[in-house]
């Protein structure tokens, strides 16, 4: 059995000012870079946790299709994930209740219903999706 592993550290620096926080990636694409600590719109001062999970998941599950597709990095494609996640406050806190997925696609080559099939393995099939427990919906849309 092959084990991938891949790191991401934080950092926090608490000082006269409060607490700054960083985060870095194993890659490097994110290094020392700020994130706030809450999910209010108040706090909109670098990403925040909750910001980097959407990325995650609609990278995840972008990859995920262009697999179910058969497409390789060659084919005359596109694709765009959006993925947004809804928080609640419940009496234990924040909690993420939905995440919904809209996927616009360009792919002259496929057809409307293999790329709604598609879209429905990749959804089910996605690592971060996988991973997740909360209600996730999707709107999919393949562009002439």
């Amino acid at each position: 059995m092959k084990l991938i592993m891949r790191k991401a550290s934080v950092r926090c620096d608490s000082g006269s000012q409060g607490c700054t926080r960083s985060l870095s990636t194993q890659s490097g694409v994110l290094n020392r870079a700020h994130y706030s600590s809450g999910v209010s719109p108040r706090e909109n001062s670098g990403t925040n946790p909750v910001e980097l999970l959407a990325a995650a998941h609609a990278a995840s599950f972008s990859l995920a299709l262009t697999q179910e597709l058969g497409l390789t990095d060659s084919a005359p494609s596109n694709i765009v994930t959006t993925s947004t996640v809804t928080l609640e406050r419940l009496a234990a806190g924040w909690t993420i209740m939905n995440i919904h997925l809209d996927v616009v696609a360009s792919l002259p080559e496929v057809t409307q219903s293999s790329f709604i099939d598609a879209t429905v393995r990749a959804k089910t099939n996605c690592l971060v999706s996988r991973l997740l427990d909360a209600n996730i919906s999707m709107n999919a849309k393949l562009e002439a």
